[in-house]
């Protein structure tokens, strides 16, 4: 679906609830008021909703923006506010579920023409954050690399790799909008927004009080535990990312990556440094008059075709070995069934501790021979040394389900001929190797970037079962089955 698409559905859509709230029940006081009411209403549900089926994917987003904040804030004058950000990407699925609720109950009492003035005002709020969320991050599209947000001084032209935040997750992944076009959209719905708050008298009011205040506590209390039941408990009903049932991996890889290949550049856009002109240019006519560009006076950017194949994450599927070794290929072609499971962070504090080590000291004698000189190596002293060395204390509660599910699967299946890894995001090895020893497995442990883990499961730890690199099932680490389990239900065909 296309953001046109979805906007000309839930346009239509509002028409027919205002026919039906005008003409036939007679609720119906300024015509332009209840259709935008009911079209925005329409819309905040079905952005709600699909941000409610991966309260996690919200999340992950928050702590994007988080983390972008805290390094623009950093080294100006507004220093003091950077530290709040870590603080509040610790609760970032808590901010996550507010605001996906917060958006579909104020659907609601926007349908229903609940409590209008409050609606009307938080309505208004809301767009006005999500236009600063967007508008900051379109803008920094024009912040070149190393130069602050603040300052403007030493912006330059808009560069779409520029922005750390690509997108604003507006609709989740069920929908991935350009910044800029995330920006206009919030613009548009700023009209509306503004208009609701000198017309709320005019709003349309549905039902009986009693009808309009159930709607909305029950629709609250329902929400946030689906929100709950789509993160905490069970993975997303349905998934909107790459990594999907049904999908080879290795084999999508290698079709995306041949689809960039074969793009091809059709111009070159020119910018004049100094005078800021521009000039656009076919791919040919740049190749005769390349020599009157020069790059220090001109930045020229390439225009390219499509890729026949849309690129996403699984593009960016890599992973090492824990000699540093690239095992990117071993991973996604593995034949048979092979398990892996995916922890974008292993849980646990890190400390340090004195130890005494002991050095041998040696030395080399010559022991006359018949025809030679033999080497002999003596010990001669000892000498002890203390040392730091890493301690770590894993968090109980995080270790619960390796130990009661995962190291378990992760075991049998190996022993049964199976390959069964674990794949974390990049870490020291003697880390690595303190919690296989926490959780009592010898299996390996491969690293990989920690949004591509996010990516492939919305859990941690998280079980995927592929097949010749085809992704048969994934598992939520609250509902692993047995070895036993998977064997007979998923590892027949």
């Amino acid at each position: 679906m296309t953001l046109t698409t979805l906007v000309l559905s839930v346009a239509i859509t509002a028409l027919a609830f205002t026919l039906i709230a005008g003409l036939g029940m007679r609720k119906v006081d300024n015509y332009l008021v209840s259709y935008l009411q009911f079209f925005t209403g329409v819309l905040f549900i079905f952005s709600g909703w699909v941000k409610a089926i991966d309260p996690l994917g919200t999340a992950y987003k928050m702590e994007q923006y988080f983390a972008e904040f805290e390094s623009t804030f950093e080294g100006t004058w507004m220093s003091f506010l950077a530290p709040m950000f870590p603080a509040l990407s610790e609760y970032s699925i808590g901010f996550s579920v507010f605001m996906i609720v917060l958006e579909i109950v104020l659907g609601v009492m926007l349908l229903v023409g609940f409590w209008r003035r409050f609606a009307a005002w938080t309505f208004f709020l809301i767009v006005a954050f999500f236009t600063f969320l967007t508008g900051f991050t379109y803008l920094t599209g024009y912040v070149p690399e190393g130069v602050n947000f603040f300052e403007f001084g030493k912006w330059g032209p808009y560069v779409s790799t520029n922005m750390k935040v690509t997108d604003c997750g507006c609709f989740g992944d069920f929908l991935k909008l350009e910044p800029k076009v995330s920006f206009i959209k919030d613009l548009v719905l700023l009209v509306p927004a503004i208009l609701f708050l000198f017309t709320w008298k005019n709003m349309h009011q549905l039902f009986s009080p009693a009808a309009r205040y159930s709607a909305v506590i029950l629709s609250g209390i329902a929400l946030t535990a689906y929100c709950f039941n789509n993160y905490a408990w069970n993975l997303p009903h349905t998934d909107f990312r790459p990594f999907k049932v049904g999908v080879n991996v290795g084999e999508q890889k290698n079709l995306e990556e041949e689809a960039v290949a074969n793009v091809e550049i059709t111009a070159y856009k020119l910018r004049n440094i100094e005078t800021g002109e521009e000039q656009l240019l076919a791919y040919d006519e740049y190749l005769k008059q390349y020599k009157n560009f020069p790059k220090e006076e001109w930045e020229a950017e390439q225009i390219k075709t499509e890729p026949a194949i849309p690129t996403t994450k699984i593009s960016d599927f890599s992973a090492s070995d824990e000699n540093g070794e690239d095992a990117t290929e071993e991973l996604l072609f593995a034949e048979g069934y092979s398990l892996m499971f995916v922890a974008y962070k292993l849980y646990g504090t890190e400390g340090s501790k004195l130890e005494v080590k002991t050095d041998t000291i040696y030395a080399l004698d010559t022991i006359p021979s018949v025809d030679t000189l033999l080497v002999e190596k003596k010990i001669v002293d000892f000498k002890k040394r203390q040392v730091t060395v890493a301690t770590y204390d894993w968090d109980d509660k995080y270790l619960g389900p390796w130990k009661a599910a995962a190291a378990p699967l992760m075991n049998k299946a190996a022993q049964d001929g199976h390959k069964a890894y674990a794949i974390t995001a990049y870490a020291d090895p003697d880390k690595i190797t303190a919690f296989k020893q926490a959780i009592e497995v010898d299996a390996p442990f491969y690293v990989a970037d920690d949004i591509l883990l996010k990516t492939i499961v919305r859990s941690n730890p998280g079980l995927v079962l592929l097949k010749d690199g085809e992704i048969k099932a994934k598992f939520h680490h609250r509902n692993m089955p047995t070895y036993e389990e998977l064997k007979a239900n998923y590892m027949q065909d």
